[in-house]
């Protein structure tokens, strides 16, 4: 059974960094897009960031410049860096391994917790 797994959240004052990781397991990863999410309180999921299984990568224009996003299959990972935090970015970070070609696949981590204070 496939799973994947977030790591590295925390607390950090505005300005600072943290490196997010998303770690697979039970899946052909090279196989799989692998997005980042977040979410708020009392607001909806979002998209932050995703790579592609060939390395096409894309970001939410809140995050442009400041985060970037990387895989390692190897050893079945995506990282995500996170630089410049502001308060804004704090919410609960979810990994999510997507394969869009058949079979269809999708697992979801139980996310980390990403807190900027001011």
């Amino acid at each position: 059974q496939g799973q994947v797994v977030e790591s590295g959240g925390g607390s950090v004052q505005a300005g600072g960094s943290l490196r997010l990781s998303c770690t697979a397991s039970g899946i052909i990863f090279s196989m799989f897009n692998v997005a980042w999410y977040r979410q708020a309180p009392e607001s909806q999921r979002e998209l932050v960031a995703r790579i592609t299984n060939d390395e096409r990568t894309d970001f939410a224009d809140s995050v442009k410049g400041r985060f970037t996003i990387s895989r390692d299959n190897l050893k079945m990972k995506v990282h995500l860096e996170m630089n410049r935090l502001e308060p804004e970015d704090t919410a609960v970070y979810y990994c999510a391994a997507i394969r869009s070609t058949s079979p269809f696949r999708e697992y979801w981590g139980q996310g980390t917790q990403v807190t900027v204070s001011s």
